[in-house]
């Protein structure tokens, strides 16, 4: 299928996006479907509620798509991947010596909600995996004896390491630990099959690959899992029968509605709806080969300037749509603020320039920022 993708991503005439790690450029479909939406509002109000929640439904249907669920059923939509991970921190029945494991580069979404356990007597074990050859080897390691759960990025945010879910799914297993996964830095740059991952949490919210609003998450559960997890949040939209107000014996929906209490985020739904429908046009398969052929391009490009080492793994394997540079003696905010100033951008994570195209970067940008940090090292001497 053509797809026009410089009409797609009108930012790429004004700017070199490279920060899809961090806030992602909205397609021109997610734009149009948000003005439509409001001009419905503007004009008939929720005349049309109705077909909004087959928007709503449709959206399910792509999570799960990209998920690899069994049913869209399985899928719920949460304000963000905090709430989706804190939501498995406080549901599950935590004893006292119990131990959860987790990399020690995560992002705080993913530490701090296991943090707030050791007030319930949960033992925290942070595993460093800076330069391990072996990173989920070395989790397992930690796992022994009787880890409750595993929590990993499976792309972590400031290098760009991606780690091997179904190893670790498989490990797991092995040792009666669940595995939750963080998987914001992965979701729409790789395809993901949580079944045959053997992973039992995941969460991920839109702004990032997945191209749409903040505020709007996808959340999956193992099915089996589902109603082991304490709920916390009540209201009307996590009931069974949602629709029946007056209804006073109501019970958590079976499905993962149980895990929504209110109202649905209509606007962000209609966005996100747009954005999955370009990557699922395109396809996840060649979203992730193209991606790879354009960060391998950019490492190529960056990782024989002197001056530069390369922090991101060079196997492709071992990472996704994230290039991190460390500048050691230089100070990279000061390379971030030159490249901003040509149009360039980007990030410094942990002390590190990050880049971050997607599967749409024009390869010619590539060169182009390539060449801009080439110049300002030569500058900085």
């Amino acid at each position: 299928m053509f797809l026009d993708l410089e009409n797609e991503f009108p930012v790429l005439e004004e700017l070199i996006y490279l920060n899809h790690a961090g806030v992602a450029p909205w397609p021109r479909r997610t734009a149009e479907a948000v003005a439509r939406f409001a001009e419905e509002n503007l004009l008939r109000g929720a005349t049309g509620y109705e077909a909004w929640l087959e928007v709503e439904q449709a959206l399910r249907e792509q999570g799960r798509r990209l998920l690899g669920a069994a049913s869209a059923e399985d899928v719920a939509l949460l304000k963000s991947t905090s709430e989706g991970l804190s939501l498995v921190a406080s549901g599950l029945d935590w004893r006292p010596g119990d131990r959860v494991v987790l990399p020690a580069e995560e992002f705080p979404s993913n530490r701090i909600p296991w943090e707030a356990l050791r007030s319930r007597g949960v033992e925290v074990v942070e595993v460093p995996l800076e330069g391990a050859e072996d990173p989920e080897g070395r989790l397992a390691q930690a796992l022994e004896p009787g880890a409750r759960l595993l929590a990993v990025s499976w792309v972590q945010y400031r290098n760009g390491l991606r780690l091997d879910l179904a190893r670790l799914g498989r490990l797991c297993r092995e040792r009666g630990t669940l595995l939750c996964v963080d998987a914001i830095q992965g979701l729409g740059a790789l395809p993901l099959d949580v079944r045959a991952a053997g992973v039992d949490f995941v969460a991920a919210d839109g702004h990032k690959w997945l191209l749409g609003p903040e505020g709007l998450a996808l959340f999956w559960c193992r099915p089996e899992l589902r109603e082991g997890l304490r709920l916390h949040e009540h209201g009307w939209h996590m009931v069974e029968e949602a629709g029946d107000f007056e209804r006073r014996d109501w019970r958590p929906a079976a499905s993962a509605r149980r895990f929504e209490c209110g109202s649905p985020n209509m606007l962000g739904i209609h966005a996100l709806h747009a954005s999955l429908s370009l990557l699922l046009e395109v396809g996840l398969e060649e979203v992730a080969a193209r991606l790879e052929a354009r960060i391998g391009r950019l490492q190529e490009a960056l990782e024989s300037l002197p001056g530069v080492r390369l922090l991101t793994p060079r196997e492709p394997r071992r990472r996704a749509g994230i290039l991190s540079l460390a500048l050691p003696g230089r100070d990279p905010h000061r390379l971030l603020a030159s490249l901003r100033e040509e149009g360039v951008l980007c990030a410094v994570r942990g002390g590190a320039l990050r880049l971050s195209p997607h599967f749409y970067t024009p390869e010619e940008q590539l060169d182009r920022a390539a060449e801009l940090v080439a110049r300002w090292l030569r500058r900085a001497g």
